[in-house]
């Protein structure tokens, strides 16, 4: 028993840093961010009365990764026309409805969705999409998973979005997911 004591105390010492240490990944060049509808369902909690916390229910929020321009032409070049895209870096960007919506004339029952876009110069064909927890648009398969899909048209900008972007704008009948990068902007309209 005696020689085993010091044993069982190097062992220890040897698994000791693991135990306590944490190996964090070095921060990606493409940030997380989230955007919800209404804008400020984040901070419903704050409302002074239970008709504004009510009014600030989330209906649907988007969490995605934000790529930057860096002095590069992004569509037509960085992201061809005729490919898929998963509208953003790194993981798929993903999409949650609260309540049930409207894609077009398509039901989608409240729930998470991934998203993809078919890039072309004049307009783009987005999918909802039940392929979760992937990364990037590499397995994607619309015909497999899809449950809606929009063809929306491109909008080109004057001045230049660096870092992509995705907001919400309020619209007739629900809201429009509105997406932009570089000099081209997007609109998916949404009812509900």
């Amino acid at each position: 028993m005696k020689n085993f004591a010091p044993l069982l105390l190097i062992m220890l010492m040897g698994i000791a840093p693991s135990l306590t240490a944490q190996e964090f990944p070095d921060a990606d060049k493409s940030s997380m961010d989230m955007s919800y509808y209404p804008q400020r369902a984040a901070f419903r909690n704050f409302a002074k009365t239970p008709e504004e916390k009510l009014a600030g229910e989330p209906i649907m929020r988007v969490i995605y990764s934000r790529p930057q321009k860096k002095d590069r032409v992004v569509f037509g070049e960085l992201i061809k026309y005729g490919e898929m895209w998963r509208i953003g870096a790194n993981e798929s960007t993903e999409i949650t409805f609260m309540r049930d919506v409207m894609i077009g004339d398509q039901p989608v029952r409240a729930g998470r969705y991934t998203i993809y876009a078919m890039v072309n110069e004049k307009e783009w064909t987005v999918y909802f999409s039940l392929d979760l927890d992937g990364w990037g648009q590499y397995v994607f398969k619309p015909e497999e998973s899809s449950v809606a899909e929009i063809t929306v048209p491109t909008t080109v900008v004057k001045n230049t979005i660096e870092t992509m972007g995705i907001v919400f704008e309020e619209a007739e009948d629900g809201a429009n997911m509105v997406i932009g990068w570089d000099n081209t902007v997007v609109r998916v309209p949404i009812k509900f």
